[in-house]
């Protein structure tokens, strides 16, 4: 992949962690992503938002989406590394209705700036103590450092992340994706907490990507009584199955410091 492209060449700036200096935006030149996305009970999501100020948001009925995203950077300014973030859809004060939210991000899924909707993170577990210090002290996101094997072939993919104390799987995402449409890249838009201060943070992404049916794709939480597990059994996500994902093998993106708001 080429480092020179004009969507690379962008502004700098540095910003030391206990890991070593982070230059931002952190640039990622090839990647895989599998995002699979869940309707789960909007009064569980409200609970694991208890605090933040933020409200569910992307709604079927008393639905709201969580979604979970799987990745294999094979080639960052942050070194190789997976990665795997447990996010509910969220906006910071009431959209007018469920019509609105689903057009906020379905008009700008490539401008993160334009939404009024984004991300929290509740889980991000990554496998290297660089990653897991820059998204700690530059964003607040909550991350912790574990093994997290990943493959996909063709459409059959399995993801999982395991206990950091060697106590089984925290969970698995696995199965053969059904039917695939091409569709395009989602970039991102993250809330999070930085010593007791929100931040909005914008992820410019790219890249081939496509839509698929679940298939036989299935979340099964191990026997891990890690907090993660637990947050994933609380929001009733043991063997669901996803309304749909999103996946691609040529994914790019420029994750860019936060904004207080």
């Amino acid at each position: 992949m080429s480092h020179n492209s004009p969507f690379f060449q962008v502004p700098r700036n540095t910003v030391a962690t206990s890991e070593g200096d982070v230059d931002l935006p952190i640039l990622y030149y090839d990647t895989t992503a599998v995002y699979a996305f869940f309707l789960v009970d909007k009064n569980k999501v409200e609970r694991q938002l208890a605090g933040t100020g933020l409200i569910p948001c992307l709604s079927i009925g008393n639905k709201s989406i969580v979604g979970i995203a799987c990745f294999e950077y094979r080639d960052t300014t942050v070194g190789v590394y997976n990665e795997v973030g447990v996010a509910a859809m969220v906006s910071r004060y009431p959209l007018p209705n469920a019509v609105h939210e689903w057009k906020d991000i379905l008009t700008h899924l490539s401008h993160p700036e334009l939404r009024d909707s984004g991300m929290y993170v509740i889980d991000l577990p990554v496998t290297t103590p660089r990653a897991n210090a820059a998204g700690r002290e530059i964003w607040g996101l909550p991350k912790f450092v574990t093994p997290i094997p990943f493959s996909l072939s063709g459409r059959a993919f399995s993801c999982a992340v395991e206990d950091p104390n060697g106590a089984g799987e925290i969970m698995r995402l696995e199965g053969k994706m059904g039917i695939s449409v091409p569709s395009p890249a989602l970039s991102l838009t993250l809330f999070s907490v930085l010593e007791g201060k929100p931040l909005r943070t914008h992820v410019n992404a790219r890249g081939k990507s496509a839509f698929a049916l679940a298939g036989s794709v299935t979340l099964r939480i191990g026997t891990s009584n890690h907090p993660m597990a637990e947050r994933l059994r609380a929001l009733d996500l043991d063997n669901a199955k996803p309304l749909g994902l999103l996946w691609t093998t040529e994914f790019q993106s420029r994750l860019n410091g936060g904004c207080e708001v």
